[in-house]
């Protein structure tokens, strides 16, 4: 269990945004200033995690806005992924996608992060990192269900929200909501407004 301990670092060979291979991408070297989501999905050229890939690709803005970083690992090879970057969306490709994937072909990240299944694949673990490395919230899916990425987004959020105002976020907390005090008072002021909308 990662949460509330640093993430495993790790230096592997990655294909980034622009679609260049370096051999030396490091997960310290490339947390946003607010942080960072680094997440893992099974293969390549596979069924739903382009959806998935994809749907990151399209919201990089909301998370790059708040200063994340947003990390793809598989045991695939560099060149794999390469190939499916330059694969079209309408050929069961990912595009030229907008955040770094890399390659973990020893299986040694994915075993670090506890989301090697069967000594084979990753599951569909997603880690949200604090600016320090901090493993903040992390979930992971079996293989057949696929990411919610707008929640990710909420997540972000959240851990910005308590970060900068030192409250707590509340059941169903979205940007913009009030926080909630973390005493004994704040949670009692809190519920007697809002306890009957959660």
């Amino acid at each position: 269990m990662l949460v509330t301990k640093k993430a495993p670092d790790f230096t592997a060979t990655a294909v980034l945004a622009d679609g260049s291979i370096v051999n030396d991408f490091n997960l310290y070297k490339n947390i946003g200033e607010k942080g960072a989501v680094v997440f893992f999905y099974p293969l390549d050229f596979t069924f739903v995690c382009p959806s998935e890939i994809i749907a990151f690709s399209h919201r990089i803005d909301e998370f790059t806005s708040r200063g994340i970083n947003v990390i793809g690992v598989s045991v695939d090879s560099q060149f794999s992924h390469f190939a499916w970057r330059e694969t079209p969306v309408n050929k069961g490709g990912i595009g030229k996608i907008k955040y770094p994937l890399v390659a973990d072909i020893t299986k040694q990240i994915s075993r670090d992060f506890d989301v090697l299944f069967g000594d084979s694949v990753a599951l569909r673990g997603s880690f949200l990192l604090d600016s320090d490395g901090t493993v903040r919230h992390a979930v992971i899916n079996d293989l057949p269900l696929g990411r919610n990425i707008d929640e990710m987004i909420r997540m972000v959020d959240a851990m910005l929200f308590t970060n900068e105002h030192g409250e707590v976020c509340p059941a169903g907390w979205q940007k913009g909501d009030e926080g909630m005090k973390p005493t004994t008072e704040g949670v009692a002021e809190y519920l007697a407004k809002n306890g009957e909308a959660l």
